[in-house]
């Protein structure tokens, strides 16, 4: 509010330049800022109510539970109950095609279920939706585009560096591979034993 006593005394000054207005101007400078003071104990006042109400809510969201539990359990009685909710809703069924038909036939269920901090109770649904109904399974790895194989000079002497770095990497593989040779004549002995067996 100090920032609209500074506005109305700037209007003020500029709109009146005769000195006997001088104690007028005072008095209902004098006025803005008791409305100002006034303002800020209505604004207590209303954080106070807030408050209140909040807690109010949170208490009857606790008693609501038990009946909205039972109403879940009679819906579940009454087949594709969603499906029909949704599309004999006049602003719901206006959104809704055949596909989204096709996906409500699957819904069983919708609950609903009321944060004890309902301030902060956005951020927590964002939260639930992010992590609990859509998990993402899939793990997905960026790699670099392959198109650029054909073209200028400037990337032959890229390949060339790769093809560096691939001789390296054989290098380190040879020495695996030594390793699985031997493993593979020991699976071939075992397949020679076998024969010998029969």
């Amino acid at each position: 509010m100090s920032a609209l006593v500074a506005k109305v005394s700037k209007k003020e000054l500029n709109s009146n330049h005769d000195g006997a207005d001088e104690t007028s101007e005072k008095e209902q400078q004098e006025a803005i800022e008791h409305i100002d003071e006034v303002q800020n104990e209505i604004d207590r006042l209303n954080e106070q109510a807030s408050e209140e109400i909040l807690k109010i809510e949170q208490k009857y969201n606790k008693l609501h539970q038990p009946f909205f539990q039972k109403r879940l359990e009679l819906i579940a009685k009454i087949p594709n109950f969603w499906v029909t909710t949704f599309f004999n809703h006049p602003q719901v069924s206006a959104l809704l095609g055949e596909e989204d038909e096709e996906a409500l036939h699957y819904l069983t269920r919708v609950e609903v279920t009321e944060f004890e901090d309902i301030k902060s109770g956005a951020d927590e649904l964002g939260e639930v939706i992010k992590d609990d109904i859509w998990p993402n399974p899939l793990q997905y790895y960026l790699l670099p585009d392959m198109d650029d194989e054909e073209g200028e000079g400037e990337e032959d002497d890229d390949d060339d560096e790769e093809e560096e770095g691939l001789e390296d990497t054989d290098e380190e593989g040879d020495e695996d591979e030594g390793e699985e040779d031997e493993d593979d004549d020991e699976g071939e002995e075992g397949k020679e034993d076998e024969g010998e067996d029969d």
